[in-house]
């Protein structure tokens, strides 16, 4: 089982990493990365899956479906999961009206309330999504 585990973590490493110069190489995934991000509870898959998923094509019932996880990663023993959680909902509140004023939310309240990393990022990312 750890060597799966371990094989899966070099996976989505190297699809996160791809995916952010060519986002269309997770198209063909999308329905098993949705599915992943429900049912992972790996810190290292999760926060690359919070990277990933905003790259998706997705429809608006699958974006309902997707920002769930995302939401709940936010609450994650992992700073970096929740660090990423920011990134991920930033990402696409940019290109959704209806999800930027919820973002801009949870990026004040992080900015307030969350790891040095949570603050540090959500400072980052409020002038992207207020601008």
């Amino acid at each position: 089982m750890v060597r799966r585990s371990g094989s899966r973590m070099r996976a989505a490493d190297a699809a996160e990493k791809a995916s952010a110069q060519r986002a269309g190489l997770l198209h063909p995934f999308q329905a098993e990365l949705l599915g992943l991000a429900g049912e992972t509870g790996q810190p290292e898959l999760r926060w690359r899956l919070t990277l990933m998923i905003p790259r998706l094509p997705l429809t608006p019932t699958e974006r309902k479906r997707a920002i769930a996880p995302l939401k709940e990663f936010l609450g994650d023993r992992s700073s970096i999961v929740k660090t990423c959680a920011l990134q991920g909902l930033a990402e696409w509140a940019q290109g959704s009206p209806e999800l930027r004023w919820e973002a801009i939310g949870v990026m004040e309240q992080a900015s307030r309330t969350g790891t040095p990393a949570m603050k540090a990022r959500a400072r980052k990312l409020l002038p992207k999504l207020r601008g």
